[in-house]
């Protein structure tokens, strides 16, 4: 039975983190996963700037469901300023109780601008941003975490720098995915380097990285000796992991698979959650993404999965449902594999000269520029 992981004055049990994921972890997923299980469920990653020059995409984004008991965001940014700032407003103006800053993003158009996976090559900045956002969200009470990743490349590995600085700085935990940028989610996660980060520093650290199935965290944890881990991709058209992670930490057996039709009663919740909060034609739209994932492995028709992934009514997705065969048994052949992005190995898009000086404070406030959350 795992420990209770905590954050500040956060208790985290199961120790289990939602990745923030753009377009995916807005309220409706959060609180589909949510009556899951329990954990932190984080919202889709803002940014500071956006959120500083009260930009109407990321206020939007800042929705949070009555039952969210514990309101998480991701903050990105990387003006020491202005995730001060971002900070307080999040803490004194939404209620906010954790805030997770993102130092992993792997996108070329933020690593160029020298944001995201690239940050912690440049420790002063890095620090700087860590302390002035503590310090912050220290007079509300509000836990801070950092995100990261192994490193740029194979090459100029930054975690157990990045460790040490976010310890330094007062952040409550790290949470580290065991891939460099340059991996993008290529290949396999290291665990030895979340391992090797657990040893380096006093902190909680989060381990993250092909957790696929309630097993995969059991076992990270043992191998790592990690606090928590955080999960991803792993629950993309399959919230009821949550479920299969709260009984795997509790020590109880796996529940059953669920059949196809237990699944179309998931993605019904969702599709309905959706619209609650966005309406209907809005809601069916954002909820065409999900259709893929959910039925990944199942024995559905292309002409069937066309039309869902169609769908613009309630009332249309209910008709489509209906002739999913309920009795299917869960496709036991996925069980352990992949899902979502993966791509391929790429040398990380960098700004001019990046390597030589790690302690250069240069600022690009173009790394905040035309992400998710303004």
């Amino acid at each position: 039975m795992a420990q209770t992981l905590k954050l500040g004055p956060l208790a985290v049990d199961p120790p289990v983190v939602l990745a923030p994921m753009a377009g995916v972890t807005n309220a409706a997923f959060r609180t589909l996963c949510r009556e899951q299980g329990a954990g932190i469920y984080v919202c889709e990653m803002i940014t500071s700037r956006g959120l500083v020059e009260r930009d109407e995409t990321t206020t939007a984004m800042l929705a949070f469901d009555p039952g969210e008991t514990v309101r998480s965001v991701q903050l990105y940014g990387v003006d020491p300023t202005f995730m001060a700032r971002a900070a307080e407003i999040l803490c004194g103006e939404h209620g906010v109780q954790h805030i997770d800053l993102n130092f992993g993003c792997p996108v070329p158009k933020v690593t160029r601008k020298g944001g995201g996976a690239a940050l912690p090559w440049k420790r002063r900045l890095l620090a700087a941003i860590l302390e002035a956002t503590v310090a912050a969200a220290a007079p509300y009470g509000v836990p801070v975490t950092m995100k990261t990743r192994k490193g740029i490349d194979n090459d100029h590995h930054t975690f157990l720098d990045a460790g040490r600085i976010a310890e330094e700085s007062g952040c409550a935990a790290v949470a580290l995915h065991g891939r460099t940028a340059a991996q993008h989610y290529s290949g396999q996660a290291d665990w030895d380097a979340i391992g090797e980060l657990v040893e380096h520093v006093e902190i909680p650290v989060l381990g993250n990285g092909d957790i696929w199935e309630a097993a995969d965290a059991v076992a990270m944890m043992d191998t790592t000796g990690c606090a928590g881990v955080v999960v991803g991709r792993g629950c993309l058209g399959r919230p009821w992991l949550f479920r299969d992670l709260a009984a795997a930490f509790a020590g109880e057996p796996p529940p059953a698979l669920p059949a196809l039709g237990e699944v179309a009663a998931m993605m019904r919740r969702h599709c309905e959650l959706l619209v609650g909060y966005l309406g209907e034609e809005r809601g069916c739209k954002e909820f065409r993404k999900h259709i893929t994932w959910y039925l990944k492995g199942f024995a559905a028709g292309g002409e069937l999965r066309q039309s869902l992934g169609l769908v613009d009514t309630l009332a249309t997705l209910d008709r489509l449902l209906a002739r999913l065969d309920p009795d299917e048994p869960y496709p036991v052949g996925e069980l352990g594999n992949p899902r979502g992005r993966q791509g391929n190995p790429r040398k990380v898009s960098l700004p001019n000269k990046w390597w030589d000086e790690r302690d250069d404070m240069s600022i690009d406030a173009g790394a905040e520029l035309g992400l998710s959350g303004g």
